[in-house]
């Protein structure tokens, strides 16, 4: 089995009774990758990563491992690791224990789970913090003995799910780091389960965006976050003016728009981020209905012929007041063009 295909899943279907939760799915993943799979609440990606655990039975295709077929073996049996959301971690026992207890259930020897625990304490940084209980610990130094633990196993894949959504921002920004390095380090494949599309593009090798049980898209965080293939992937990694087109027209309430600029006969709409709309000038009109200072940026609510425009503009430009009318402009050059609505 080359390193490409490493871990498949070869037309996957997950069901809940009646309810099918996964129809079809295909994807590739190969060896020493962090891939993301990213979408909102319902959408199959937990389903996913509960079968290739071992802790949901498909009701159709193929799991295969490094060459092997998994589909139906017991979890314990997958050689995978899992880290959880809720770390899970045994608060009676301090953080050596915790390490330790999944290696002392495979019988190894005291002089193996020693050198084990601590090259695992040692990639997480926890070297000093062997003696403390979970509760003596902060959020993300829970999040690093969880990671440690499943590590020391030296699991073929390591699954983690939304383990970062417990944490606050600045924690959260800290173990991306983190986890980028022990990644990089250990060189273990990863699947993270997320419904945050800036720790999917901060983190991962390959995203992989879904929507009601399939991919909506595959590709690199540039390719997801630039070239977004549909509206729904458009609307879930930030751009929020989105039109269908029709005739080369922005499709409206209130009619067909003719743009400023010819779009591409193979797009099926257009979309653009708040930073890509023009203000101050061009062939559409509209009333500022609100404006926010953001920092480094104001933020504009437009209502207009086309409906609420959100554009965005350098803090230091001149403001344009709420209840003032505006030009504006939606050049297609700066638009991501949709194959998909």
């Amino acid at each position: 089995m080359s390193d490409a295909n490493y871990l498949e899943l070869s037309d996957l279907t997950l069901a809940y009774g009646k309810t099918v939760a996964v129809d079809r799915l295909n994807l590739t993943i190969r060896r020493g990758e962090l891939i993301a799979l990213l979408g909102p609440s319902g959408c199959g990606k937990t389903t996913t990563m509960r079968a290739i655990t071992g802790l949901l039975r498909p009701a159709g295709g193929r799991i295969t491992l490094d060459g092997r077929d998994i589909t139906y073996l017991p979890a314990n049996k997958r050689q995978l690791g899992l880290v959880f959301q809720s770390y899970a971690l045994f608060p009676h026992l301090n953080v050596w224990e915790n390490v330790a207890f999944g290696l002392k259930l495979k019988k190894l020897s005291s002089s193996e789970i020693e050198k084990k625990v601590k090259a695992g304490l040692s990639m997480v940084g926890l070297d000093q913090f062997h003696t403390r209980k979970p509760a003596e610990l902060s959020g993300g130094q829970q999040q690093r003995v969880a990671l440690a633990r499943s590590l020391v196993m030296e699991p073929k894949v390591l699954l983690l799910d939304e383990p970062l959504s417990n944490l606050d921002a600045r924690l959260r920004l800290e173990m991306r780091t983190e986890l980028q390095r022990v990644q990089r380090e250990s060189g273990v494949t990863m699947v993270f389960v997320t419904h945050d599309q800036d720790e999917a593009l901060a983190l991962a090798d390959r995203i992989v965006v879904m929507k009601d049980g399939v991919i909506e898209q595959l590709g690199t965080p540039e390719e997801v976050y630039n070239t977004p293939s549909s509206r729904f992937v458009a609307d879930f990694v930030g751009f929020e003016n989105i039109f269908a087109l029709e005739q080369g027209k922005l499709k409206t309430d209130d009619g067909l728009k003719p743009l400023s600029g010819t779009a591409s006969p193979e797009a099926a709409g257009l979309a653009w981020r708040p930073n890509a709309v023009s203000l101050g000038a061009g062939q559409f009109k509209g009333e500022v209905r609100g404006v926010a200072f953001a920092g480094g940026t104001r933020e504009y609510l437009i209502q207009s012929p086309l409906g609420a425009i959100k554009a965005e503009m350098d803090a230091s430009a001149p403001i344009f007041q709420a209840g003032s009318e505006i030009a504006f402009d939606l050049p297609p050059e700066r638009a991501a063009i949709l194959q998909r609505m």
